[in-house]
């Protein structure tokens, strides 16, 4: 029940009192802690806390045996003075594959969402499914086709192709190559990072006021490139900002595709190190989970920097 209300007449005027009185949740002080604790306590658990030790871990010595040993910043002075992979191979091949997969597979999700906003709802509902598939079953389809399809005999489906039409006369080892390994898994992340950030553009393109189409035409807007950068984009801003994070978040979450594609970590002569796969290397290998917690600090950096240029340019500037 809400509040009660009573009417009082004073003279000629009637004046509403409200009893403050509630009962149960509804109108009571507690109701949005009531409300919002769930939330709050799952982010604490799964989010803030491991943060906080992550953070905290950064700065010790810790081997999973021993108890951990407080060293100061030394992991982060050894990340970029002492592990010349990590500066010669992680940062450059991990700003690659974040500057192009990141933005890329944001351009492809907003142009192939485009595109399938203007067929009719049915095949549009059957396309939408078929592109974000992937997105879901990724690993597996990983495991499947992509490595049948690079594997590096001659029964691989590229190899078996290339041989077949005379253009290679033995085998190429795809997923081993230091020449081919990052450029092959570049495509297949884009191929799969048509996830939530795409169903939120999708959406807002199929839920657009006609009514500003209308205006804008009596305002002079003459073709469809002026639509989209004046009508269309203005009304998706909220769900371009939301797709551009999903972008970052997977762009620097899909680095460990190159362990998965050639089967190894290192990857084959570092060709397609990035920060995941390092940090997963000195945590689960080389046990130094210290230095591999200081890595995941640095990795949360990155995405903080990313998300705040996603911000300023999607974010709402009111």
């Amino acid at each position: 029940m809400g509040a009660k209300s009573l009417l009082v007449k004073k003279g000629d005027k009637v004046i509403i009192k409200r009893n403050s009185k509630t009962n149960g949740i509804n109108g009571s002080p507690w109701s949005t802690f009531f409300l919002t604790a769930p939330y709050i306590t799952l982010f604490f658990i799964f989010i803030a806390l491991p943060v906080f030790i992550s953070a905290l871990l950064s700065l010790t010595y810790f081997n999973a045996i021993d108890f951990p040993s407080f060293v100061g910043l030394k992991n982060y002075v050894n990340m970029f003075s002492v592990d010349r992979d990590f500066m010669q191979y992680v940062v450059p091949q991990t700003l690659t594959f974040a500057i192009i997969v990141g933005p890329g597979g944001y351009l492809l999700s907003f142009l192939i969402a485009w595109m399938l906003a203007q067929l009719p709802k049915a095949l549009r509902t059957v396309l939408a499914l078929i592109v974000y598939v992937p997105s879901l079953a990724g690993g597996v389809l990983i495991g499947v086709i992509w490595k049948s399809l690079f594997s590096g005999d001659q029964w691989g489906w590229l190899n078996a192709v290339l041989m077949d039409f005379g253009l290679i006369n033995a085998p190429i080892s795809f997923l081993t190559s230091p020449l081919y390994l990052l450029p092959i898994t570049i495509f297949v992340a884009l191929w799969s990072s048509f996830g939530i950030g795409f169903l939120s553009i999708l959406s807002a393109l199929c839920n657009l006021d006609p009514e500003l189409y209308e205006a804008a035409h009596i305002d002079g807007i003459k073709n469809r490139f002026q639509e989209t950068i004046y009508v269309t984009i203005p009304q998706m801003r909220g769900s371009m900002y939301f797709a551009a994070i999903m972008s970052i978040t997977n762009a620097m979450s899909s680095g460990a595709l190159a362990v998965t594609l050639s089967g190894a970590n290192p990857t084959p002569q570092k060709s397609a190190q990035t920060i995941i796969p390092h940090m997963n290397d000195y945590a689960f290998i080389r046990n130094e989970l210290g230095y591999a917690s200081a890595m995941s600090v640095v990795l949360l950096l990155f995405t903080l920097l990313f998300s705040k240029v996603a911000s300023m340019l999607f974010g709402n500037k009111d």
